[in-house]
């Protein structure tokens, strides 16, 4: 099962146009409505019950600048936060622009600043993008719900969705970016031509990796046209916004703040074989599709082969001949590193999937396809700070297309066992993706619940309260009024208390000196999912494989601990 013959390769390339501009599919060239409502409704189904989801990770960044373009709107970053260990400049801080935050301020002016209410306006960018991945497949396979579905079916996508960051705006405007530009060279249209280089340049500075669309749409044109036209005009729209944003920021903060982005991910990235490993192992994780449809769309020879280099790899990182981070528990590693052998496997699948296609199509639109998921991969394992799910999302929807694609050529097409060969792969991919999503909103949750938990048990009126870690966790300390420990400038009286929680940025009880210590309290909240996405102990780390290489691991449930520290004042220190 799986394993293509040569005329059913010729029949799946018979829908190609032999022009020289070929590179599309128009096999569905009516917008089907059925379809459309369909893929609301389930966006709908598995978006809604995260509606109430704590904020979490870099939400909190995105809903204070939001904030401060509520009062300000010409200086979005012009505040200062406490986000590592001391206070420091807004933009020196974040390392996206602030496109996605002037979306929040716009909804919050109108319906107000509940979590609620700005999941609602980020589930309508997920809406957007499942919506555009569809007319985007449109032209590019005969089976188009199969990949919007396979995008939506993805953890990457779907925990990305039940965030208020800047990523699954991105990417919708992303996708309405490239099939405004294939349109346009279809139609020989300048208008859409001119939309889409907006699009490209509003996408760009919703999250930089927009940029990509410029050298990846340039190259698919080239092989599209056979030459340079009128067309590479319009892909300056982009090249001039970003410039504007970089003279606007320099004027306003004294530094180019896309410059500064990029020197930060510069100083921060590195290229080796454990890297390579590990945006593998997320890639695989986070496009699940690729590995759920294995059976379905590869021969067993091809199957083993990438089940034998995922193991050999997944042997490497156990063995320590390519290191491990320390921090994950020696017992969960055996366990940990059969995980990364499946991920790693599917991440082998996806980029099989992209050369596999251009080898067999040698078309503009195997071409766009292949650039997409290579240079996502290429930038989320080695140009970015970290490894995380939130940098391979971008090719989400192009390996939706892709699997679309492969499937074409797959036999039996017709009949009851045909859609089992496509359904059961996305219900599986589907379930996991929403328990993945379910523990990744437990664990947001539990720590508004601790915020909660120190103002309603711990502390009293008029007491001073401190706590280090950062993410959601600050955002709700900060509304309840406490304040983050600034290292710089660390003042504090007998009496007065510091929470430190154990699974967090920057945080730790052994910063605070023992004989500050008057006492101390230990709580926690349990995470009953069996899932993890940011576990130290486990390995996982979807926002961050400083946590682990794992986008999110499978292991049995967890606590998220915190430690209440009350401070004294030293004898000797009294005295004077």
């Amino acid at each position: 099962m799986g394993s293509v013959s040569r005329d059913e390769n010729s029949q799946a390339l018979a829908g190609t146009s032999n022009s020289a501009d070929a590179g599309s599919v128009q096999h569905d060239a009516g917008l089907r409505i059925p379809s459309v409502a369909l893929l609301a409704v389930l966006v709908l189904i598995c978006l809604t019950p995260f509606l109430s989801k704590a904020y979490h990770i870099d939400d909190t960044l995105f809903v204070w600048a939001a904030q401060q373009i509520a009062k300000h709107p010409w200086n979005p970053y012009g505040f200062d936060v406490v986000w590592y260990t001391v206070p420091q400049h807004m933009w020196a801080v974040t390392q996206n622009p602030p496109l996605a935050s002037y979306y929040i301020a716009a909804i919050a002016g109108i319906l107000g600043w509940s979590e609620t209410v700005l999941h609602a306006g980020f589930l309508l960018a997920a809406l957007g993008a499942i919506l555009g991945t569809y007319l985007l497949a449109r032209r590019l396979t005969r089976r188009p719900l199969l990949a919007a579905v396979a995008t939506l079916a993805a953890p990457g996508f779907l925990v990305s969705s039940t965030t208020v960051m800047c990523d699954i705006m991105m990417l919708a405007l992303w996708v309405f970016a490239i099939l405004f530009w294939l349109d346009a060279l279809d139609r020989r249209k300048p208008l859409l031509l001119a939309v889409s280089g907006v699009l490209i340049a509003v996408c760009a500075l919703t999250k930089y990796f927009g940029m990509a669309l410029i050298p990846m749409l340039l190259v698919y044109s080239i092989v599209r046209r056979r030459r340079v036209e009128s067309w590479i005009v319009y892909l300056l729209l982009p090249v001039v916004a970003l410039a504007g944003y970089q003279y606007w920021t320099n004027m306003l903060y004294g530094r180019g703040l896309l410059d500064s982005a990029l020197q930060y991910a510069h100083t921060r990235n590195s290229v080796d074989l454990y890297k390579a490993l590990v945006g593998l192992s997320f890639t695989g994780g986070c496009a699940l599709p690729a590995l759920t449809f294995a059976p379905v769309v590869w021969s067993r020879r091809r199957i083993l082969l990438a089940g034998a280099a995922a193991v050999i790899a997944g042997l490497l990182v156990r063995t320590g001949i390519l290191s491990m981070p320390s921090n994950i528990a020696p017992d969960h590693r055996t366990v940990l590193s059969l995980q990364m052998v499946l991920f790693i496997a599917g991440g082998l699948g996806v980029l099989a999937l992209a050369f596999s296609d251009w080898r067999r199509r040698q078309d503009a639109g195997s071409v766009l396809l292949l650039l997409w998921v290579l240079g996502t991969w290429g930038f989320a394992s080695f140009v970015n700070w970290s490894v995380n799910a939130r940098s391979v999302l971008p090719m989400i929807p192009a390996v939706g297309i892709l699997l679309a694609r492969r499937f074409e050529l797959v036999e039996g097409l017709a009949g009851k066992l045909a859609m089992a060969k496509w359904v059961v792969p996305l219900v599986v991919s589907a379930a996991i993706s929403l328990w993945v999503a379910w523990a990744d909103a437990t664990l947001a949750n539990s720590s508004r619940l601790a915020a909660e938990y120190v103002r309603d048990r711990l502390s009293a009126p008029g007491e001073k309260v401190s706590f280090e870690g950062h993410w959601g966790f600050q955002y709700y300390m900060q509304a309840f009024r406490f304040q983050p420990v600034d290292f710089r400038n660390f003042t504090y009286r007998d009496g007065d208390l510091v929470v430190v929680p154990h699974n967090n940025s920057n945080a730790a009880v052994e910063s605070i000196p023992p004989f500050l210590v008057a006492s101390q309290e230990t709580f926690a909240f349990p995470i009953k999912t069996r899932v993890s996405t940011m576990s130290l102990a486990w390995g996982s780390g979807f926002y961050s494989d400083v946590w682990g290489p794992l986008p999110y691991a499978f292991g049995p449930a967890y606590f998220e601990v915190y430690t209440a520290l009350r401070l004294r004042v030293p004898p000797e220190q009294s005295r004077k």
